[in-house]
């Protein structure tokens, strides 16, 4: 029988009704690459597992490699399972691959009527949903043969319907951005278009929502008044792992801090949204970037920290600098740890600092949020306790070990009074996380159900790169001198040390 008229076995698992989306296509430009196998399928596979998937429901591949279904149903359970798992062979019959070019607008035409071919068989739903999960430079050419082949979001809104995908970096600049909002609204209607941070995934990033807004002590204290400032921490052991040509191309900044950090920025800084919904919820977000002070072209010396790695040892082994990695300029000047101290000018957060670093080649992976207190006003206890009385932290470990806690001040037990910093401790259950490709878990359902809460709206993309911007510019006016400025294995150049200090705060120590 020809695989492609085959029925796909019945899912096995009846998942919450209320979560299941409706029958949907999901077609993948850029099938054959690493995101695809590392994360997108592994994912896919997991909701399937969870019954959480529409029974009408399949995958299309898009790339330029030569491939038959078989082939590509081939390159994932090495990655996920046996291909002998009666679940994995149920789920991949539900796979599929088309073969094109990205920017041929022939290819495009041939993909609609692979599609338009299909949609006679149990698997296929002329409802689709596109992925880009391709370099960010095929990205608008990818989007204009969309529409061209009468695949757009406008152009299906009497054929089932269609939404996009399209993973970060969106755009490289202010104008680039807007440039790529501009072309994908043309396509496609805004309430179409889903803008992925993999971070707004995560639970704990997900629980920072609830923290605030569904316990009665944290609002009347989440303020200037009681919160003396905020760190926010992107830690990575890895280097740039291959991709110097990218790297090249995006530095530290626009990688890490103008997606997945000044996300992390407005999820603890934003006001209560008047409901839990897509746009409520991105209105104070966006209210929250528009109130952060700019960083001015010459100010980046004074509230922003670069730095690069260097040859020399990491956990035992020699590795190479960042200058000596593959495709990148021996002389580069590109940053691969970022420091930045903002200020949010409003109500609540006046003078209260946020600082915000990320770094390669740091010692440990780690993503945190902290939220340090005030100390107390009057330190009753000085004369009866040699400890040293430490202000109150509300930690926010998003990876790699999910969880929150809350550091305090105790008496230790015994005569007198002795002073101890105790710590209340929430861990997730690990069984409560089906996988580590849990974060695209949850965003590919939303996606699919046309939820957008955790996805980023035009706006918002737009603000966020008005303050990287004028960092870039101030950066390019003053290349630094000093690179490689830090040793692998240690938390970055010492200047970083410096951003805290000369306002009486230091670093975690992680």
């Amino acid at each position: 029988m020809n695989p492609d008229q085959m029925t796909p076995a019945p899912i096995h698992r009846e998942g919450s009704p209320e979560f299941i989306p409706d029958p949907c296509t999901l077609v993948i430009f850029g099938a054959s690459g690493d995101l695809t196998k590392r994360k997108l399928i592994p994912a896919l596979f997991s909701l399937f597992q969870q019954g959480l998937l529409p029974k009408t429901f399949s995958v299309v591949g898009f790339a330029r490699t030569p491939m038959s279904h078989e082939a590509f149903r081939k390159r994932f359970p090495v990655q996920i399972n046996s291909e002998f798992d009666p679940e994995w062979r149920s789920f991949s019959d539900r796979l599929f691959y088309f073969s094109g070019d990205f920017k041929e607008e022939n290819d495009f035409r041939n993909l609609s009527q692979f599609l338009e071919g299909k949609e006679k068989l149990p698997a296929f739903s002329s409802n689709l949903l596109f992925y880009l999960a391709t370099p960010p430079s095929v990205y608008p050419k990818i989007i204009e043969n969309l529409e061209r082949a009468g695949l757009s979001g406008k152009q299906r809104e009497s054929k089932g319907g269609a939404r996009i995908i399209i993973e970060k970096p969106f755009g490289r600049d202010l104008k680039s951005a807007a440039s790529l909002n501009r072309l994908s609204g043309q396509a496609f209607h805004e309430n179409q278009i889903f803008r992925i941070d993999h971070y707004l995934g995560k639970e704990t990033v997900q629980n920072i929502l609830a923290l605030r807004f569904a316990n009665g002590i944290f609002e009347p204290i989440w303020n200037r008044q009681y919160i003396d400032h905020v760190q926010i921490t992107v830690a990575e052991g890895l280097g740039i792992e291959g991709r110097g040509a990218y790297y090249e191309e995006a530095g530290a900044l626009r990688d890490v801090v103008q997606n997945h950090m000044l996300q992390l920025l407005t999820l603890v800084a934003m006001e209560p949204p008047v409901a839990l919904d897509a746009d409520a919820i991105r209105d104070e977000k966006v209210k929250v970037w528009r109130a952060i002070r700019p960083i001015q072209p010459n100010e980046v010396n004074q509230y922003t920290v670069r730095g690069q790695y260097g040859p020399g040892p990491f956990h035992g082994q020699e590795i190479k600098g960042y200058r000596q990695e593959e495709k990148v300029h021996p002389n580069s000047t590109v940053e691969t740890y970022v420091a930045v101290q903002f200020f949010i000018d409003n109500w609540r957060w006046s003078q209260v600092p946020f600082y915000l670093r990320t770094g390669k080649r740091l010692p440990r992976r780690v993503t945190e949020v902290a939220i340090q207190f005030k100390r107390a006003p009057h330190l009753l206890f000085r004369r009866f306790s040699d400890h040293t009385q430490q202000p109150n932290l509300l930690l926010l470990r998003i990876q790699p070990d999910e969880g929150i806690s809350l550091q305090f001040e105790a008496k230790h037990p015994g005569p007198g009074i002795q002073l101890k910093s105790e710590t209340l401790d929430f861990r997730f259950n690990p069984r409560a996380v089906v996988n580590k490709d849990s974060a695209y878990e949850r965003l590919l359902l939303d996606a699919m159900r046309g939820d957008q809460t955790l996805f980023t709206r035009r706006d918002g993309i737009e603000e966020a790169w008005t303050l990287i911007d004028p960092i870039i510019e101030g950066w390019e006016k003053d290349p630094p001198k000093d690179l490689p400025n830090y040793k692998a294995e240690t938390w970055g150049p010492r200047a970083a040390d410096g951003l805290l200090s000369k306002n009486g705060h230091q670093w975690r120590q992680l």
